[in-house]
């Protein structure tokens, strides 16, 4: 029985995608049948796009871990609605535009993979187009900005699309007070409110930035320094560092989010330190990054929007972050925990819907979703599809090492620890 169903509105448009590709690989004995899935097939395969190989491998192993234990967890349990499942990798390797396209259109070639989801794939969120031509439920983790700006315009026609990680506008306004804020309450002194900012030069890096040197200046500090590095990897910081020395800041920053880059700039930072707070983004919630700098990461402060709230107040992230850890042993960062929150999600959603090649309905049943996930509780704004922003939904958490640990120091209502002045840093 041909199962596969042509939904008003844009089936029909998949179907043509399917025939060009059968047609593309020489089988037009079966271009007929393009797009359909047989009743007796059980099997749902679940695509993921992670940088297998390169830079953000470790993120990308992660990835892939934390949808594959939801999909064990599942099929151990009898699969939902009838169904079990199936792990399918797609390598974005450098996460350039070529690398993703080739891994999203090999998987959507896939006639069995009737969901896809990523931690990041391309930065700048194309392939959302991609999936919504080729009505595919698709859910991401990254660059909420470009997420945003892709669907806003017309959400409806992203029925297929939806995003973990809320609004990326905290992380460009909110560091600002949260530093104003330690001062207030006599642990750092600010004596200049100066800032030193470096970036990398691609999506997520500079709109960072850019917003954070913005809010900044409108806030009344001076930005002494002002460095943009090319994408990829650095092995030397130093004549930027050297910069940075010349007219020591209260706050250094850095934006480049890859963990060899940011270690390799708190190494050398360190090797005649200015006493600065260090905040760097995000780099410092991948293991690896603790793994390179050992000791040293001690002190450094970071934030994350979608982050595991690692807190005894929130049960549910202590609880998934030991169950990692327990399968694979390894910690996990934002993405391991993160993918399995959102493989379930398509889990609850197939239950609702019972059948997995009704992707509209599926796309619909994970834009309903309002559940408390490890990230907070978990509840999508109709008009970007992100998750939305705020303590009492995806709150902005901020975190700090210590001795290898990181600790939840805000908000209040979660935090599990409090700030300590790094041990490059003194007081008056």
């Amino acid at each position: 029985m041909i199962q596969r169903n042509i939904h008003a509105g844009g089936g029909i448009g998949r179907a043509a995608r399917r025939l060009t590709m059968a047609a593309a690989l020489g089988a037009t004995a079966l271009a007929g049948l393009a797009g359909m899935a047989s009743a007796d097939d059980k099997v749902v395969k679940i695509g993921v796009l992670a940088a297998l190989t390169g830079p953000n491998a470790a993120d990308g192993q992660e990835t892939v871990r934390g949808v594959q234990m939801a999909v064990e967890e599942a099929n151990a349990a009898g699969g939902i609605a009838g169904y079990t499942f199936e792990v399918v990798e797609g390598d974005v390797k450098d996460h350039s535009a070529g690398a993703v396209t080739s891994a999203v259109e090999r998987l959507l070639a896939d006639e069995d993979v009737h969901f896809m989801l990523t931690g990041y794939a391309s930065l700048t969120n194309f392939e959302i187009e991609t999936m919504a031509e080729a009505e595919m439920p698709y859910m991401l983790a990254a660059t909420s900005q470009q997420t945003r700006d892709i669907i806003a315009p017309d959400p409806d026609k992203y029925w297929c699309c939806w995003s973990l990680t809320p609004s990326f506008d905290a992380y460009e306004t909110d560091v600002t007070p949260f530093v104003e804020a330690l001062a207030k309450a006599g642990k750092i002194d600010l004596p200049n409110k100066t800032v030193a900012i470096v970036s990398s030069d691609n999506a997520y890096s500079k709109t960072i930035s850019e917003g954070m040197k913005k809010k900044f200046t409108d806030s009344g500090w001076t930005i002494t320094v002002d460095e943009l590095v090319p994408f990829g990897e650095v092995s030397d910081w130093r004549p930027i560092i050297s910069k940075i020395r010349q007219n020591p800041p209260d706050l250094v920053i850095n934006t480049d989010y890859i963990p060899g880059n940011a270690a390799t700039f708190l190494n050398q930072f360190l090797e005649d330190p200015t006493n600065s707070l260090v905040f760097l983004q995000y780099a410092p919630s991948v293991p690896e990054f603790v793994e390179l700098t050992g000791e040293k990461s001690t002190g450094i402060v970071y934030n994350l929007l979608g982050g595991v709230i690692d807190s005894p107040k929130w049960p549910r992230g202590p609880e998934l972050l030991k169950k990692f850890e327990d399968k694979y042993g390894t910690k996990s960062g934002a993405y391991g925990v993160g993918l399995y929150e959102m493989t379930n999600i398509y889990f609850d959603a197939l239950q609702k819907v019972g059948d997995p090649t009704d992707h509209e309905a599926i796309g619909k049943a994970i834009g309903e979703t309002d559940k408390k996930v490890a990230e907070g509780r978990l509840k999508f704004d109709p008009k970007t599809h992100l998750a939305i922003q705020g303590d009492d939904y995806i709150p902005i958490t901020f975190f700090q090492i210590q001795s290898g640990n990181r600790v939840l120091i805000s908000p209040t209502q979660f935090a599990t620890g409090d700030f300590q002045l790094p041990p490059w840093m003194t007081k008056k």
